[in-house]
């Protein structure tokens, strides 16, 4: 598992964490029931507070990306197909959002934006 702190990010860094463990997880890098390195051996390779990398785990668990044993460690959950569906509806929701500012911003007509739309789905 590789993850990447950029301190001249605005993000905050549990987030930076919490944005590339699922990331890795939708993607299929990381497998249902693969373990994670434990709370306190992620924040010191990546030389950050425990307080932080547990936040990160707390947000991945609460979302439904991964479990936690006691005493074995947080392990990947298995995937939830429709909790990875309604991720990706929110995305094409805010993608959608971004589309309609940018079409009232050229002028363009309800219709020609679905013509638009209709045009890119059929390639």
């Amino acid at each position: 598992m590789n993850i990447f702190i950029d301190n001249r990010s605005g993000q905050p860094i549990y987030d930076q964490i919490y944005s590339q463990i699922k990331a890795q997880i939708i993607g299929g890098s990381l497998s249902a029931d693969e373990p994670l390195p434990s709370i306190r051996g992620l924040a010191k390779d990546l030389r950050i507070s425990v307080i932080t990398t547990k936040r990160a785990y707390d947000e991945l668990e609460k979302d439904g990306f991964i479990y936690t044993v006691a005493a074995k460690g947080c392990f990947v959950a298995p995937k939830n197909t429709e909790l990875l569906r309604e991720e990706s509806l929110r995305k094409i929701e805010e993608h959608m959002e971004q589309i309609i500012k940018l079409a009232h911003s050229c002028g363009l007509s309800r219709e020609e934006l679905i013509e638009m739309l209709s045009y890119e789905m059929e390639e």
